[in-house]
């Protein structure tokens, strides 16, 4: 299995375009195998659930890099403090706001990314569009005092019609830049998360910088 893993990676790394990072997608798949990727040279996972996350950092070795990427309940918040590399998957300025302080009581700056919804899927969560783009217009970022907004993240709807994933991911990558426009003296906002196994390099064309794979890494979830 080990070999598997580590060739799968290797593989999607040959073929991505330098400046796009990889995100290997581990929620649902026991440590051993995050190990296997780990071996293989990869630093930067994914995990989407807080208890998980907590049990896997005190198992993996300590320059892994941990990437928040599922909705982020606010009871929970205070439990991931000082533990991620990135909570990719900021929904809310609620939650913006909750992030923030807890970041300030805890003496860390959390790295973060606000998520657009623009996928035809209710269950997405998100800002829509106009409602993100308003919050750069008006400034608001000026008040965070412990986050360092990093970039944008967004998916696709799933469908099988690649034609409206294509709409979808320009879409996001329309507000990313539209929010420099809006404020260009952001420093560090420079990352746009889009892109799973199935759609990556679709993706990327439209402007991806970051990947998140997990099923073409790991294989289907074990639990």
């Amino acid at each position: 299995m080990s070999h598997d893993i580590a060739q799968r990676i290797t593989a999607i790394r040959r073929r991505l375009p330098e400046g796009v990072e990889l995100v290997a997608v581990s929620k649902f798949h026991p440590v051993e195998e995050l190990l296997e990727a780990y071996g293989a040279g990869q630093r930067v996972f994914g995990e989407s659930r807080v208890q998980e996350l907590v049990l896997k950092v005190g198992a993996m070795p300590a320059d892994v890099r941990w990437h928040f990427i599922g909705h982020l309940q606010t009871n929970k918040v205070r439990q991931i403090m000082g533990l991620c590399h990135m909570i990719e998957s900021v929904d809310s300025v609620r939650l913006l706001e909750l992030i923030d302080r807890e970041s300030e009581r805890a003496g860390v700056v959390t790295r973060v990314l606000m998520q657009v919804h623009v996928a035809a899927e209710e269950t997405k969560t998100g800002f829509e569009p106009g409602e993100l783009l308003d919050y750069f217009a008006a400034r608001k970022f000026e008040s965070l005092r412990a986050t360092h907004l990093c970039g944008i993240m967004g998916m696709a709807t799933n469908t099988d019609d690649m034609g409206r994933v294509r709409a979808d991911f320009q879409q996001i990558k329309g507000v990313f830049d539209r929010i420099l426009e809006i404020a260009p003296d952001l420093r560090g906002f420079d990352t746009v998360s889009m892109g799973m196994s199935d759609d990556r390099e679709v993706a990327i064309e439209c402007g991806s910088t970051m990947v998140r794979i997990g099923t073409d890494i790991f294989g289907p979830r074990r639990y």
